[in-house]
C-alpha cells in the first residue's frame, strides 16, 4: 500500500488510525512522494512481481491530494517498466471529495479500481467523517459516487463499522446496497487501543480478561477508544447484514467478509489478509520511501527499511517481515487454536489482539466474541450454499 501523501488528508475523521503518523514519524507538513522516489518504487515493485498481474494500491491519508499530474506520471512509469505480458492495475482508496470531471475521465481511461469511504446514510456517515472545521461530508461523498456511477466506473464502498453505525446494521447495508450504486462492500471494524497514537498495536501490557468491562468501549478504563466498535455489537451487525444479504442479494452484492467465509469453508484461500493464516504481504510504503510491515503497523519498531537503500522485493521477503507474517499464526492463544472456526478467522488481525482469554492467556482478539457469534450464526447457511455448489 503506497502512501504518496503520507498521513495528510483533507478531512478529519474522528476514528482515523493514520492522521497522527505525521507527528509520530516526524514528517514535515505537506510531505509528498518525489518523482525519483516514485519511479524507484514503480520499477522495484514491478521487478519483484513474478505473476502476470501487478496491482498498485494507492492509499493515504488521502492520495488524491497528490493531484492528477502525479497519477498521470504513475501510468507512464508503469508502462515504461512493465514486463512483456504483464497486466498492470491500480487501486485508489479515496474519500472522494476531490474527484471532478478530469479525475473521473482519468480513472475511467486507465481502468482504476476505486474504493470510496462511506459509513452509511447521512446521520451515521457524518457522525465521524467530517471536514477539518467539523462540517459534514456526506453530500460531497455522494456527489463522488454519482460521478463514478454515471461514468460507469465500478467502485467499492469501504464502510468503517464503528460504535454507532454498528447499532443500525440493516439501515447501513440497505443504503450501501440500494442507494450508493455499488455491488462491492467492504466492512472494516474500527478498533484502536487508547494509546494508538504513540504505542504500536497489540502492545497493551495489562490485557483484561475477555469478560472484563475494560474489554468493551465506553468504560472509563477501557483499553480501546470510545468510538471503537463493541465486539458484541460487531457480531450482531455482521449477523443481521448476513441475513439481509442471504435473503435478497447473494450473487448480486459482494461483501468481503461473507465471500471469504464461504470460500474458506469450501477449502479455498482467504480473500482477506485479516482472515488469513499468515499475514505480512500488505507492506506500507510511505511518501519518503520508508517501508513498514503493514499500514496498521506504521510505527518505528515495525520499519523494515527504505527503498532508497534496499530493493522493495528484498524488504518484503526479509527475515524480519517473514517473522512478522508468521507470528500471526504462531502466537495464537489456545482458545483460538481449539476453536471450531479457526480456519475461517485465524485470530483476525494481529493489531486487535488486545485481551486475554478466560484462562488468562494473552493475545486474544478484542473482536473474538462477536466473530464467534457471527460464524456460529452463518454456519447452517454456509452448509446449504456449499451443498448447492456441490462442495459437500
Amino acid at each position: 500500500m503506497v502512501k504518496p501523501s503520507g498521513a495528510e488528508c483533507n478531512i478529519d475523521c474522528t476514528y482515523c488510525f493514520y492522521l497522527h503518523k505525521s507527528g509520530l514519524l516526524h514528517h514535515r507538513p505537506q510531505s509528498r512522494m518525489g518523482d525519483d522516489l516514485l519511479e524507484n518504487h514503480i520499477r522495484q515493485y514491478i521487478e519483484a512481481q513474478t505473476g502476470e498481474q501487478v496491482v498498485f494500491s494507492w492509499q493515504g491519508g488521502e492520495p488524491t491530494l497528490m493531484g492528477l499530474a502525479f497519477f498521470e506520471k504513475v501510468v507512464v512509469l508503469q508502462a515504461k517498466y512493465a514486463k512483456p505480458g504483464q497486466r498492470i492495475e491500480n487501486d485508489l482508496q479515496t474519500n472522494g471529495l476531490l474527484l471532478d470531471a478530469r479525475w473521473i475521465g482519468f480513472l475511467k481511461a486507465h481502468g482504476f479500481h476505486v474504493g470510496l469511504s462511506i459509513d452509511g446514510p447521512r446521520q451515521l456517515h457524518d457522525r465521524f467523517r467530517v471536514t477539518k472545521n467539523g462540517k459534514p461530508t456526506f453530500d460531497l461523498v455522494m456527489n463522488a459516487a454519482r460521478m463514478l456511477r454515471e461514468a460507469g466506473i465500478p467502485f467499492a464502498a469501504l464502510c468503517v463499522v464503528n460504535r454507532e453505525n454498528a447499532l443500525h446494521p440493516r439501515e447501513v447495508y440497505r443504503f450501501l446496497a440500494d442507494e450508493l450504486g455499488t455491488w462491492r462492500i467492504q466492512f472494516t471494524p474500527a478498533v484502536e487501543q487508547r494509546q494508538f497514537e504513540t504505542d504500536a498495536p497489540a502492545r497493551v501490557q495489562d490485557q483484561p480478561l475477555e469478560d472484563d468491562p475494560r474489554a468493551r468501549p465506553g468504560h472509563p478504563d477501557s483499553i480501546v477508544t470510545d468510538w471503537s466498535v463493541d465486539p458484541v455489537d460487531y457480531g450482531r451487525f455482521l449477523s443481521e447484514v448476513w441475513d439481509e444479504w442471504i435473503a435478497t442479494d447473494i450473487g448480486r452484492v459482494h461483501v468481503n467478509l461473507f465471500e471469504t467465509a464461504v470460500a474458506q469453508a469450501a477449502g479455498q484461500p482467504a480473500q482477506m489478509c485479516t482472515q488469513s493464516e499468515f499475514c505480512g504481504k500488505a507492506v506500507a510504503v510511505e511518501h519518503d520511501g520508508e517501508v513498514y510491515s503493514c499500514d496498521h503497523f506504521v510505527y518505528p519498531e515495525y520499519r523494515i527499511g527504505n527503498i532508497a537503500d534496499a530493493h522493495l522485493g528484498n524488504l518484503a521477503f526479509s527475515p524480519a517481515q517473514q517473522d512478522f507474517g508468521h507470528a500471526k499464526s504462531a502466537t495464537l492463544p489456545r482458545k483460538c487454536r481449539d476453536c471450531a472456526y479457526l480456519r475461517l478467522c485465524w485470530g483476525e488481525c494481529p493489531k486487535n489482539r488486545l485481551i486475554r482469554s478466560d484462562t488468562g492467556e494473552a493475545g486474544l482478539n478484542y473482536l473474538c466474541a462477536g466473530l464467534f457469534a457471527f460464524y456460529d450464526h452463518i454456519g447452517p447457511d454456509v452448509v446449504r450454499i456449499l451443498q448447492r455448489l456441490g462442495r459437500i
